[in-house]
């Protein structure tokens, strides 16, 4: 029996994608500085060098500057301005909160581990509206242990105080996500990403959100 579903949020449940873009044309059209390269270029190249969130925006925004040659604003600048307004972009993919209520309404507990930043990821979080969902969230700064280290999901199954049997575990990156739980006893449950390749092991793959009920 199914006792918890712990999720991801990066990819997962906040479509990152999405939230991103309209994150850096946003900025592009706030920073004058950037105004002296192509607003859709830097876009594209800044969602380029980001690579799914797996490159810090430190690297990115340094990288940027230096090809661009961009004046007027330095790379901490640009990453201050994205730490602190990142989340005023912060979309859901379709049916995030029905799927919540589902899974609530059956007494199935809800919990997150998630790598990043402690603060930036909690408040994405507050960002979506989801917060008071979960029943604990881990952030792999805060944690200080991160993903795909299976420590961090034997934590949460502590956490939770259930055997790792009786837990879902959902996530869009196969190595980080769905083989690191797997590894750890959990069920994977792999939020298809066409970033990604698809021949790996999984117990069970979703398309929607809503697609986990049946999983349930």
């Amino acid at each position: 029996m199914i006792k918890a579903v712990v999720f991801d949020l990066d990819g997962t449940l906040l479509d990152r994608d999405t939230s991103l873009k309209q994150f850096v044309l946003n900025q592009h059209d706030r920073i004058e500085a950037l105004h002296s390269v192509d607003k859709v270029e830097y876009a594209a190249r800044f969602i380029e060098l980001d690579s799914k969130g797996y490159i810090w925006k430190d690297k990115v925004y340094f990288s940027l500057i230096n090809e661009y040659r961009i004046s007027g604003v330095s790379a901490d600048d640009l990453l201050a301005d994205y730490i602190k307004n990142f989340r005023y972009h912060c979309t859901p993919f379709p049916n995030l909160k029905q799927l919540l209520d589902f899974i609530t309404s059956k007494e199935v507990r809800i919990a997150m581990i998630t790598n990043g930043f402690g603060d930036f990821q909690l408040g994405n979080v507050d960002a979506l509206g989801i917060s008071d969902y979960f029943e604990f969230i881990m952030v792999s700064e805060l944690e200080g242990i991160r993903k795909p280290d299976e420590e961090i999901f034997r934590r949460a199954l502590s956490r939770l105080g259930i055997k790792a049997s009786e837990a879902i575990y959902v996530g869009d990156h196969p190595d980080n996500d769905v083989k690191a739980s797997m590894r750890a006893g959990m069920k994977g449950i792999w939020k298809s990403d066409s970033y990604y390749k698809d021949d790996f092991n999984r117990d069970g793959v979703i398309y929607d959100l809503l697609d986990l009920k049946s999983l349930l």
